[in-house]
């Protein structure tokens, strides 16, 4: 996980997920910027993110793995550090700029300098 910036405030919801700003989140209606983000935290998504590519081919399940894509939770738009979608869920979804709801799987890495809080109201949101 890492740690965020507020850049602006009262961005609309649907401006955000119509055309989302990279590594950027909606968060209480302020957008903000994702950054922290470490040689060692790249490392950690890039493996994860090719494990869930290379399971989801050698089981025959299909569906797609991502890594930082826009998505709606209960309460916000949210870029998951890792995520995995189905085959059926791609079918329906897949040509959107931002995922209408949380991803079936997710992974967000958390750092040492993360708040155990934060970390736990995120988990919970999605």
């Amino acid at each position: 996980m890492v740690t965020a910036t507020i850049i602006s405030d009262n961005l609309a919801l649907e401006e955000f997920t119509v055309a989302p700003p990279d590594n950027m989140e909606l968060v209480d209606g302020q957008l903000v910027e994702k950054n922290g983000m470490t040689l060692k935290t790249g490392k950690i998504q890039l493996r994860l993110g090719n494990s869930w590519e290379d399971y989801k081919d050698s089981s025959g399940q299909g569906g797609e793995a991502y890594v930082e894509v826009p998505c709606g939770t209960n309460q916000q738009i949210r870029r998951p550090d890792v995520a995995y979608l189905t085959p059926e869920l791609v079918a329906q979804f897949g040509n959107l700029a931002t995922l209408p709801q949380s991803f079936p799987l997710i992974a967000e890495i958390v750092s040492p300098t993360d708040i155990a809080e934060d970390v736990f109201l995120k988990a919970q949101e999605y």
